[in-house]
């Protein structure tokens, strides 16, 4: 992969604009490509034990070639550490370092690590600029791009955060090939969330060539992550805080979320794992609606069983029980509005629409009988 070229697009938001680099060696050049955005010579990179392993000393010994003094705050890994308590250490190590406003934060790591140096770039100083590294699938294709920042709560997910937007994301293709395999099929399903949201040409080519991203094939990879962050900045620069279009990208995660929340924000569901089987309850329902057709759920269902990912709740533990334990997490979600919840749902692959006040007596029912 070392040899594929780096692509680029822009994220069109006025001054705040910034660009998006896709590609393998990234990392090994980080301290060029941010050193012309930074006012000064410091930056901390902000990881986590097991992406440290990997690639914090070839980000420091790029930051050093480029003459920008690098300092480091290592995390624990997974989901457990985007919490007020890890927020404070972090933000603690941070102010003992010694920042100015001219500082540069370097998020360097998965959707935990992008979210919480995220959130703790807008609030040190009252806003610092950051660079995000995202070293997972997922990340490169959803999570680092856009500027939500946020952590989690006893209450539910992301619910403290701030719209704040990177200087520039840089996806080094390359990192990926340190992933576990589930750790690539959960970004995948992001993947396969923007064809199932508007473009239906590009699931029907996830569909016959699928594996070839996870399986890390440099052409298929850098089209996935460069037509999903198109996507995504597209929706971004119309919509940068979510008013309007950009809800369509939670598509699959007001189910996923709640999915997550049932089995405890961990490693026995991923959040990529939890929007795939989300996106295929999605479907499911907008049938029972009469919304969608079964033949597309069907297809749906069929290319998320077929990419390893989980396509009924009997597959991660749970059952028609916990259907009033998942109404009630959905009651939590961000996009609740006067107690009404709010439901990305699917006209056909490639079309999705806004229901603001889904029918609970209808969706509890759907949920119980769901296997």
């Amino acid at each position: 992969m070392a040899g594929a070229a780096i692509e680029r697009l822009r994220v069109e938001l006025g001054d705040r604009a910034y660009d998006i680099a896709v590609g393998a060696g990234l990392i090994a050049r980080a301290g060029t490509e941010m050193l012309p955005l930074m006012r000064r010579r410091q930056a901390i990179v902000v990881t986590d034990e097991t992406v440290a392993r990997h690639h914090l000393e070839p980000l420091r010994h790029s930051l050093v070639e480029a003459g920008i003094a690098a300092h480091s705050v290592v995390l624990p890994p997974g989901e457990g550490t985007k919490d007020l308590v890890h927020f404070g250490r972090l933000v603690d190590e941070i102010l003992a370092i010694g920042i100015e406003r001219g500082t540069m934060l370097v998020a360097l790591g998965g959707g935990v690590v992008g979210d919480i140096c995220g959130f703790a770039a807008a609030t040190l100083l009252r806003g610092l600029d950051f660079v995000q590294i995202p070293t997972t699938l997922l990340a490169q294709v959803d999570s680092s791009v856009g500027g939500k920042t946020a952590i989690n709560t006893a209450a539910g997910k992301n619910l403290v955060g701030a719209f704040y937007q990177p200087r520039l994301v840089l996806a080094d293709t390359g990192s990926l090939a340190t992933l576990p395999r589930r750790e690539m099929r959960a970004g995948y399903a992001e993947i396969v969330k923007y064809g199932l949201i508007g473009d239906a040409a590009f699931f029907g080519w996830l569909e016959s060539g699928g594996d070839s991203v996870c399986d890390l094939e440099p052409a298929a990879l850098t089209r996935a992550v460069m037509t999903s962050c198109r996507m995504k900045a597209d929706i971004v620069a119309r919509d940068e805080r979510e008013t309007g279009d950009r809800i369509l990208l939670n598509f699959g995660h007001t189910f996923g979320h709640a999915l997550e929340a049932e089995t405890g924000f961990g490693d026995a569901l991923l959040h990529g794992e939890a929007v795939a089987l989300g996106m295929v309850l999605a479907f499911d329902f907008a049938v029972k609606l009469g919304l969608a057709t079964g033949q597309d759920a069907h297809r749906v269902r069929r290319h998320i069983a077929a990419s390893g990912l989980p396509a009924g709740l009997a597959e991660i533990g749970l059952s028609g029980a916990a259907a009033d334990r998942l109404i009630a997490h959905m009651g939590r979600d961000k996009k609740v509005r006067d107690g009404r919840i709010t439901l990305i749902l699917p006209r056909r692959v490639g079309e999705v629409l806004v229901m603001r006040d889904a029918p609970v007596d209808a969706l509890r029912e759907f949920l119980a009988s769901t296997g």
